[in-house]
């Protein structure tokens, strides 16, 4: 094996490790739920802190490995993750666990960035670095293959701590792997960080995704809802202002002048909003709904897994000879159709018959958007600012999930309580209704001891998750049609090997393109 693919190993074992704990950390939800007698919103903040924090940081993670060396961040973000993970699996609380998936996805946001500039700088001919963000994409599908299923296996042995424990020696044969095979490489012309704009940047996400979660909990009407969406609107405001003015901004925001970076950036953000918002969900729906174990649970993911790694090998390889946009608006127009169909079940819906080509609809459409959007963005930038780069692709996935199971998850929490309310009203204790409303596992519970009580339940998901599933549906398609305008159609020309010249890294990536 050349040098060339075991880099490319180490990177995708790295990505394979974040994936992996973000899909894990999913199907222990109805454990965590019964064990740490976390609500809805508590779940949403484990999931979710992990994804703030990310999507917070690694603007600014991008740009410091740049300039100070891929290589160490890689090792030290690794080192880090290793540590928080051991933290995870120690804590007892909801609050505490809350707290420790903040700093993973502090770590996180240290790793991620590399991996994506460590392969632009490794791969400088655009077929072969497709070839490589291919797999690289696949690892995705891969970690979300085997966060289910192993997850999934643990919990039928052990507490939801093992599934932190699990990453740990998974994240020190990554380590080992990084100190022998990656190459050092930076860009010591990157400026020091813009922290204005970070400090603003890192408001603005979080109240805009604090204002989501807890809007179900005040109302969405309600002068708190409002008063947080109008404070992330002036701080969203502040901060292009602020990236305007500034000389060296965090992210330059005429980037965004370029329909390669901002559409592609907008596909990218809808993905991963429609599957973080999906997995969020059909974990608690297939263990809370249908009763399946840990395990079962797991193994049932794998069509939307395996169908996501492939797809994003054939997107990578279709892209630059059909061109990005009849790749990606297609993928968006699929994924749309399953959120579509998805809001259709029921209860009783047939695995085989149903879930299963609706997974597999889903999975590859977001292949089908991953590899190539993500190629796209990183042609905007040469291989020296990589960093950057794959840090705004990565802030976009994260973003994207972290509004997912916000807003999927805040929709369905609202449309649950209503419907379980006013279903239940007067058949249940006050007190004992407001906890079944606020905590789908309390309601699971619940329905074991009183009779009557289990179908109402089960209904009163089915309306969360179809309801959010309609909208998630729309946005997508809409995306699509979007995509159709805004993305390039050009196509990669294969007697034109020019994009990114060896000998001058600052090259812009966009030569050797065809109309």
């Amino acid at each position: 094996m050349s040098r060339k693919h075991l880099v490319l190993l180490t990177v995708c074992a790295a990505t394979l490790t974040i994936n992996l704990s973000a899909m894990i950390v999913n199907i222990a939800l109805p454990s965590m739920a019964r064990e740490l007698d976390a609500g809805t919103r508590d779940l949403l903040w484990i999931v979710d802190g992990y994804n703030l924090a990310f999507a917070s940081l690694v603007l600014a993670m991008g740009s410091l490995s740049d300039r100070f060396g891929r290589r160490p961040a890689l090792i030290l973000g690794l080192v880090g993750f290793a540590l928080t993970s051991t933290a995870a699996a120690l804590v007892d609380t909801s609050g505490a666990l809350i707290a420790t998936r903040f700093a993973m996805g502090v770590f996180a946001a240290v790793i991620f960035p590399t991996t994506l500039s460590i392969i632009a700088n490794t791969f400088t001919e655009r077929r072969e670095r497709a070839s490589a963000l291919g797999l690289w994409g696949a690892s995705v599908g891969v970690g979300v293959a085997l966060g289910p299923v192993v997850g999934g296996v643990l919990l039928t042995h052990y507490s939801w701590q093992s599934i932190f424990w699990a990453l740990v020696p998974i994240t020190l044969v990554t380590i080992a792997m990084a100190v022998a095979f990656v190459p050092e490489s930076r860009d010591p012309s990157v400026p020091r960080i813009d922290k204005y704009g970070f400090g603003v940047s890192v408001a603005a996400l979080g109240t805009l995704t604090y204002t989501i979660i807890e809007g179900p909990e005040h109302g969405w009407r309600s002068v708190e809802t409002i008063s947080g969406f109008a404070a992330a609107a002036v701080l969203i405001v502040i901060f292009i202002l602020v990236e305007r003015a500034v000389e060296h901004p965090m992210i330059d925001v005429t980037l965004f002048l370029d329909r390669r970076f901002s559409a592609a950036c907008a596909a990218v953000t809808i993905a991963f909003f429609a599957l973080f918002g999906f997995v969020f969900l059909i974990t608690q729906f297939f263990q809370f709904v249908r009763d399946y174990t840990p395990a079962e649970t797991g193994v049932r993911f794998l069509p939307v897994a395996l169908s996501l790694a492939a797809a994003s090998i054939i997107g990578g390889q279709l892209a630059p000879r059909i061109g990005t946009k009849l790749v990606v608006a297609p993928g968006l127009a699929l994924l749309g159709g399953a959120f579509l169909w998805i809001s259709q079940v029921t209860p009783d819906v047939s695995y085989p018959s149903v879930v299963v080509p609706q997974m597999l609809m889903l999975g590859i459409g977001i292949g089908l958007v991953s590899t190539p959007a993500t190629e796209s963005i990183l042609q905007v930038l040469p291989p020296a600012r990589a960093g950057v780069g794959s840090a705004v692709n990565d802030a976009t996935r994260e973003l994207g999930g972290t509004l997912g199971v916000a807003v999927v998850g805040s929709i369905f929490a609202s449309q649950y309580s209503d419907s379980l309310i006013s279903a239940l009203d007067g058949r249940v204790p006050e007190k004992m209704l407001a906890e079944a409303a606020d905590s789908v596992g309390f309601a699971d519970a619940l329905a074991s001891r009183m009779p009557g009580i289990s179908a109402v339940v089960d209904s009163s998901f089915i309306d969360g998750l179809n309801l959010a599933c309609i909208i998630v549906g729309v946005l997508c398609l809409l995306g699509a049609a979007a995509g159709l305008v805004a993305l390039p159609g050009d196509r990669y020309d294969p007697l034109a090997e020019g994009d990114l010249n060896q000998d001058d890294p600052s090259e812009t990536v966009g030569a050797g393109r065809t109309a």
